[in-house]
This record gives structure tokens, sequence and C-alpha cells, in this order.
């Protein structure tokens, strides 16, 4: 497997507490290593994945079932999804009116998926008790088509398994050798902004717990992982395993209440020496 970056593909996604700011320091976190397969059971917006072109075969996951459903699409039919996206428009009105429409098919999905994610205030994910999206519009101007990257995106996909569940599920498929990226929501934070509070009832302390165990069992079968974190002590209590602890700044991108924007530092945990 190789870690060199492609600067030409880019995530199709923006997502919250997403690592494109982590690929600048790849080389730093996985020198000398060749690894075999690769599993990412917390995909988001799959930046480390796109970034790092394994060679071997690659197991992308994650539990939010739309997220899973647009990835599957883009895989196998970029073109139809594009073809939906040409007609969308990014005023406020339309938003909305997609935004309430419930689609009809895997392409119908995944298109109302990326419009409404890069149109969206912030690209936050979020649904009600009903599970209905419903982040408000987002004013933004870019453009949400990008058919070429889609195309690429589509293409680093081809033959990647992908599928829906619980971190968890990633033990089935670990052998020895291969590179697990873990890079699950951060359950507490230095900012204790709305959008972590929100994360709590998505990914408590007990599954970060979990998520523990699970780098035991990684480590027992001989795989390499590499796990990103809020730089907390509980964090740093929880995830203890004598293994490499980097502490990585990047810019706070993501708003919400009482959120304070700027530096941030995260934890980088690994067994790759």
């Amino acid at each position: 497997m190789t870690t060199k970056t492609n600067n030409k593909i880019k995530p199709f996604l923006r997502w919250a507490g997403g690592k494109s700011w982590l690929v600048k320091h790849l080389n730093q976190l996985m020198p000398k290593v060749n690894f075999k397969n690769y599993h990412e059971p917390f995909l988001g917006g799959g930046s480390i994945f796109i970034s790092i072109q394994p060679s071997k075969k690659v197991f992308l996951s994650d539990l939010n079932k739309d997220l899973i459903s647009t990835f599957a699409t883009l895989q196998v039919n970029p073109e139809g999804i594009i073809k939906v996206l040409k007609t969308y428009r990014n005023t406020e009105d339309f938003y909305y009116k997609i935004r309430n429409r419930k689609p009809k098919g895997p392409v119908t999905h995944a298109a109302r998926f990326i419009y409404l994610n890069q149109t969206s205030f912030n690209g936050i994910y979020r649904v009600n008790l009903k599970g209905e999206y419903n982040v408000p519009y987002g004013y933004r101007t870019k453009n949400f088509r990008e058919p070429d990257n889609l195309r690429l995106v589509s293409n680093r996909l081809k033959g990647a398994i992908l599928f829906h569940g619980d971190f968890a599920l990633v033990k089935d498929n670990i052998k020895k050798g291969d590179l697990v990226f873990l890079d699950p929501p951060y359950t507490v934070s230095h900012n204790n902004n709305g959008f972590i509070k929100y994360n709590d009832k998505l990914f408590s302390l007990d599954d970060q717990k979990r998520l523990s165990e699970l780098i035991d069992f990684v480590k027992k079968k001989d795989a390499y992982y590499v796990l990103t974190n809020a730089a907390t002590k509980t964090i740093e209590d929880i995830f203890e395993k004598s293994d490499r602890k980097l502490e990585l700044n990047r810019a706070s991108l993501i708003g919400g209440l009482n959120a304070e924007r700027g530096q941030t530092t995260e934890y980088v945990f690994t067994n790759v020496s």
C-alpha cells in the first residue's frame, strides 16, 4: 500500500470533523511501512482514503446509512448522479424543496445527499427524531456539482467493499499487516460547542472505551492502527497503550453554540513506528 497523496482528487463531501487537514501529516504518521488491506470504519467524508491510494483490498463503512448509500451509488453510477445534480439550483427556495422531498431510487438519493451537504449550513449532517434532515440553507456560492471530481472519486472507489454498521464490524476482515484508520465522532472537546454536544448522543464515552478494545484486537492481529481523537485527559487515559502519541494543531472550522474558531489540538495515536 502507498501513502502517496493525489492533489487532483479531493473529498466530494464537506464533513464535520473531516480529516483533510491531516493529509499533510501522513508521511509522518506512516513512514516506511508497506500495509496490506485498508479499513476505515468511520468513513465520513473519506479524506484519508481518497488521499492515500490504497493498492490492496479496501473496506469502508460508517454508521450513517445515507452516507454509505451515497458512496455506494457514486462507486457504480457517477454519471447518473451528475445528470441529476445538473438540474439542481443553489437557491434558498430550491434547497428547501429538495430537503423536503423524499428521493426515489439510489441515484436521486445520492444526488440529494451531495446537494444538501454542499449547500447547507456548515455541511453538518443532522436529522430530527423522525429521521428527517433538518439543517438550514447555508447561502454558499461555491459550485456544488464538480463533476470531474465526482468521476475521480468514483474511480478511486472501484473495488472497495462498502457496508453500513457499527465500527466493531471491522473485526471480521482485519488480517495481519493491515491498516485500520479510526476517526470517531469526538465525544469531548476543548470548545464544548453544540456540535460536540450533539455527537455525545451518537458516540458516548462507553463507545470510546469499546473503540479502545477494538484497538487491542487490531494489535493482537499484528495489524496497524491510526486513531485521531480530541486532545483531552479523558481520551488520553482511555487510549494509553504505550504506542506513539502525537499532538497536531489544526484550524477549528466547525461552528455551533458557543463555538470558538481558531487553532485546535488533536491527538493521534498509532502503533506505526
